[in-house]
């Protein structure tokens, strides 16, 4: 069976006005797709006004002003509408999707999803499931012990890989897709063929020992923190919260 890192991939990014995946809005999204490591990346790039504040710290990461947004950036309903189609598109066709961190971007894209479309990313999927491929937690399994932090940059650093523009979500699109695939050739051994639908499963048991273990020890800093456990989509909140 060929090996899923030397064959078709996808990756998807976005970029925001924050971290709240309940109440902060996508402005930027890109999808990347690479059919082997050698062909030339397809790139789909979408810039949306959200109609809200850009906070000034957003815009020191990603560059992305409301004027920006304002001229440039199209209203979000169609633009989801088109997101989602192509992720959908993806699952059909059977590609991998890398998505560094992912229960953040898709369970933004979700909320976005019910916001302006009044809708969900499974709608738009259907019979065909996507098969996500998270590095962070890929590399956080496959090798545990190593000192440090695992974002994108610093990911990219340990498995040399090139990211010219990090936070521009095509950028860091192709540098996630380009780490899942060297993730997939240094521990080939480990993942002992392991195909990306029983990776996707495995994933979210991986991520909730993760998270268990992240709690333990903002339990012992006596931070109050709380880390969800949920892969790769968080579960609403309910309307009270």
């Amino acid at each position: 069976m060929p090996r899923w890192y030397d064959g078709p991939l996808a990756a998807f990014d976005t970029e925001t006005t924050g971290i709240d995946v309940e109440r902060d809005r996508i402005v930027s999204a890109a999808l990347v797709v690479q059919e082997t490591p050698r062909a030339a990346p397809r790139v789909t790039r979408w810039l949306i006004n959200p109609g809200v504040e850009i906070p000034e710290a957003a815009t020191a990461v990603h560059g992305l002003t409301a004027d920006h947004l304002a001229l440039h950036g199209r209203w979000p309903a169609p633009v989801l509408e088109e997101v989602a189609r192509a992720l959908a598109a993806q699952a059909v066709a059977g590609r991998p999707l890398a998505v560094m961190n992912a229960p953040f971007d898709l369970t933004l894209l979700e909320r976005e999803l019910k916001r302006h479309r009044a809708s969900s990313l499974d709608a738009y999927l259907g019979a065909h499931p996507l098969h996500i491929l998270d590095p962070r937690v890929l590399d956080k399994h496959l090798d545990r012990y190593r000192k440090g932090r695992r974002t994108l940059t610093d990911l990219c650093v340990h498995y040399e890989v090139e990211l010219t523009d990090a936070h521009e979500a095509a950028a860091d699109a192709l540098a996630a897709l380009r780490v899942v695939r060297e993730v997939g050739r240094r521990f080939a051994d480990r993942l002992e063929g392991l195909q990306p639908a029983e990776l996707h499963t495995r994933q979210a048991v991986w991520y909730a020992a993760q998270a268990r273990g992240l709690q333990a020890w903002f339990a012992r800093s006596g931070s109050p923190e709380a880390v969800d456990p949920h892969w790769p989509l968080r579960p609403e909140l309910p309307a009270a919260a």
